[in-house]
């Protein structure tokens, strides 16, 4: 069943722009899966938000939590390189990468259930408190618990594939086998105390080495979402996240 899963999330992936008339292009996803009852989770109300949900309260007989990356194509990524605004093509790749997440976990959840397994769909963002900018389901946590990757000074999931695209997650039944967690660093200043490009290229002076206001970096995404208002809701920024060793790779490995 694992490389059933595996297969399905690939192959809507790849399929979905000329499916779906999307201009956004993807590489290939990461996948990971973690233990629905793994101790992990009751530590995310400490470490998010005393209200994150645990799995078993989107569903009851939750086994697995199946984590997914993203990774945006790489003309989406130069895009955004260059001036203090987000490029049109980068808030247009995060709100058509949002609706594929939704779509993909709606068609997994209808071949699950034809499997007789259960699951659950959660929207990839806007579930969050909008004065405290907190989730009460932090897909980039569940995805560290799922062993997708690690943390950056930029607060973002660093993957194998680095960091610039999307973290999805679903809650199934399907008991899976847990994805290993790797004890290293794969940010280059978490490991090795160097770069810190990141916080050179956050634009709103949000991000610092020792600190970082999510509200200052939420003012600059309504900023962007104000000037792209013609394409729907993209409160996105991505500064912190393009022209820096952990774009598209794990730069601890390559760094070895």
């Amino acid at each position: 069943m694992t490389n059933k899963i595996e297969t399905i999330i690939k192959q809507f992936v790849e399929q979905y722009p000329e499916k779906m008339n999307v201009q956004t292009k993807w590489k290939e996803p990461l996948i990971a899966y973690a233990d629905a009852m793994d101790e992990m989770f009751d530590k995310l109300k400490d470490v998010v938000s005393p209200s994150h949900a645990m799995p078993k309260d989107f569903l009851p007989e939750a086994k697995t939590v199946v984590a997914y990356f993203i990774p945006f194509d790489e003309s989406i990524i130069k895009s955004n390189m260059e001036g203090k605004e987000s490029s049109k093509v980068w808030a247009k790749a995060y709100i058509e990468t949002n609706q594929l997440i939704l779509d993909l976990n709606t068609f997994i959840k209808n071949e699950l259930q034809n499997l007789g397994y259960k699951s659950n769909i959660i929207p990839a963002t806007h579930n969050f408190d909008y004065k405290k900018l907190i989730s009460d389901w932090s897909h980039r946590h569940v995805a560290f618990i799922a062993g997708l990757g690690k943390f950056g000074l930029n607060n973002m999931l660093i993957t194998d594939k680095g960091c610039c695209g999307r973290v999805g997650t679903f809650i199934t039944d399907l008991k899976i086998e847990p994805t290993k967690r790797n004890n290293s660093e794969y940010c280059l200043y978490k490991r090795m105390n160097v770069c810190k490009k990141c916080v050179d290229r956050c634009v709103n002076d949000a991000l610092k080495i020792d600190s970082f206001d999510r509200h200052k970096c939420y003012e600059m995404c309504l900023y962007n979402d104000k000037l792209h208002s013609d394409i729907g809701l993209s409160d996105v920024c991505g500064k912190c996240l393009v022209n820096v060793p952990c774009s598209t790779t794990n730069p601890v490995k390559l760094n070895r």
